[in-house]
């Protein structure tokens, strides 16, 4: 079946949906019909041919290219988005809500205003939403989401000195696992592998499989391999550059640097396990 993507904001996740037989192209405004009702998103990227056994829920299809009156309601709507936030900051604290605001939009139709926003906890935002209901005349959804949302919509500077990658080209947010920064030699200390979001960084996934296809072929640090003097155990290995260093287990005291290529081990049978997931995210900005 014929199927584009489609996304509701700039680096925003991208969806699914069937064309219905339209003439739909990159960057086509289109009206769709989503969880949260009708909806104005972009068409990124070519239609191509989706396999039914790639799908992993129900394709919706497109109901319609947007006309000029859509974005104009749509433009409307988005200009309306910062007094929602301030009113909704001012219930807030008038509840005492240890709540950070961080987004808010309306369906195309205005039938619901979706706002997020981050805490350490639960909220107990029963009387916050009374509030906003008497104010916009409208159904209230608030959404919690994770630390890495509320980091994306403020953005900032990595510790690689440029604007960190959740404002300027991912569009969702991948598993990064402590055990990824081990593969790669990283320092364990918290505040060296953790970004703005006080999470992981993203980045330590990018060389992953890397790292990974790398180890299949290189020994892990207590292994004992074979050189020209005699067998040595592994103390530390750089794949990337092919470096060990290692101590000779015949003679006391005795350590060498020597080059991956220069040794002889049998390659260990249980790294091609997965990594392990560290992500607790609640829910996401689209």
């Amino acid at each position: 079946m014929k199927a584009i993507r489609v996304q509701f904001k700039p680096l925003g996740k991208r969806y699914y949906f069937g064309t219905a037989g339209l003439e739909v192209k990159d960057g086509s405004s289109v009206i769709v019909n989503t969880i949260r009702g009708i909806e104005l998103g972009f068409c990124v990227g070519d239609v191509f041919e989706l396999k039914t056994e790639d799908l992993t829920s129900e394709l919706k299809d497109i109901v319609r290219l947007a006309t000029l009156e859509d974005c104009k309601t749509y433009e409307k709507n988005k200009t309306e988005e910062p007094n929602i936030i301030a009113k909704t900051k001012f219930y807030a604290k008038k509840n005492a809500l240890e709540m950070k605001i961080l987004e808010a939009e309306y369906t195309l139709d205005k039938s619901k205003l979706i706002i997020y926003f981050e805490a350490e906890g639960r909220v107990d935002f029963r009387e916050l939403v009374k509030d906003l209901a008497e104010e916009f005349h409208t159904r209230i959804e608030l959404r919690q989401v994770g630390s890495r949302d509320g980091a994306k919509v403020f953005g900032g500077i990595g510790p690689c000195g440029l604007i960190v990658c959740c404002q300027t080209f991912i569009t969702q947010f991948d598993n990064v696992s402590v055990k990824m920064a081990k593969n790669q030699n990283l320092s364990l200390n918290p505040v060296k592998i953790s970004g703005n979001c006080g999470k992981l960084l993203c980045c330590i996934n990018y060389e992953n499989d890397v790292y990974t296809e790398f180890r299949k072929y290189a020994p892990d640090v207590g292994d004992i391999v074979e050189t020209e003097d005699g067998p040595a155990k592994v103390l530390a290995c750089d794949v990337l550059n092919r470096n060990l260093k290692v101590k000779y287990v015949n003679e006391e005291n005795k350590f060498g640097y020597l080059k991956l290529d220069d040794v002889k081990f049998v390659p260990s049978m249980n790294k091609n396990k997965p990594v392990e997931e560290e992500i607790d995210d609640a829910d996401s900005l689209q």
